[in-house]
């Protein structure tokens, strides 16, 4: 199998500060990428550059007004950045749910349009979308995740086909739970929500659809992104890659 050299290219990664995006960044750095971290918080993009031996990027994806001038000079693009929010329909806030449709849905689109014609011109380009296994099913109390998710779906089929012919591909990597700040944060809304005690949660809420009972870690959904960036995944477009435990086998 051809192994991942990615020395020249350099990657964007959003919502690097952390959890799946930190894994992502240290993962391409290692192999040879000069990685752009991008985090709304900076101190964090900063450390997890240094680590690296990329550069940090501190930008607010939800104000997506000041996105649409942006050029972006980057041969792969890993949009990851998310957040969640756990609520019934009737009370799910309308301004929280816009936020999370700019930052999951209209941040990927603008940063793939700003990164498409660099990639064009040269001939190959790496678009990698950290879906969900919520972009493949849904479950109650997710609105705006859950649409957003979808949304960044049909977004990735379509990069794919227009970019195919400039050599460029377009993939969605579809874990379930993985152990991040944002999951851990999430166990006790559901707790809430479903009136359940936290160390309940898990078991019978995140893992219930799940055949394989454990959470994954942020390596594994790391090696999926660097997978579909490799030589090995030139003719793997418009799909998806599916880390979800068996859930969507259901």
């Amino acid at each position: 199998m051809a192994e991942l050299d990615l020395d020249g290219r350099r990657a964007l990664v959003t919502g690097g500060g952390g959890g799946i995006g930190a894994a992502v960044a240290g993962r391409l750095g290692a192999a040879g990428a000069h990685v752009i971290v991008a985090d709304v918080d900076g101190e964090r993009a900063t450390s997890v550059a240094a680590g690296c031996g990329g550069e940090p990027w501190q930008v607010d994806l939800s104000d997506t007004a000041s996105l649409a001038a942006v050029a972006l000079d980057v041969d792969v693009l890993v949009n990851n950045a998310g957040i969640q929010h756990v609520a019934r329909l009737e009370e799910f806030p309308p301004k929280r749910f816009a936020f999370m449709l700019r930052l999951m849905l209209e941040a990927p689109f603008l940063l793939i349009r700003a990164a498409l014609p660099g990639m064009y011109a040269r001939g190959w380009g790496r678009v990698v979308n950290v879906s969900s296994a919520h972009g493949l099913r849904a479950s109650p109390f997710k609105s705006a995740y859950v649409a957003a998710k979808h949304g960044l779906e049909g977004l990735s089929k379509v990069t794919a086909l227009e970019g195919a012919p400039h050599g460029v591909t377009s993939n969605c990597v579809n874990p379930g739970y993985v152990r991040t700040p944002m999951v851990e944060a999430q166990i006790a809304g559901q707790a809430e929500v479903h009136g359940l005690p936290e160390d309940r949660v898990v078991s019978d809420i995140l893992l219930a659809n799940e055949a394989i009972k454990r959470l994954i870690e942020p390596d594994e959904v790391a090696e999926a992104v660097a997978y579909l960036a490799s030589p090995a995944a030139q003719s793997i477009t418009g799909t998806d890659l599916v880390l979800d435990g068996g859930w969507s086998a259901r």
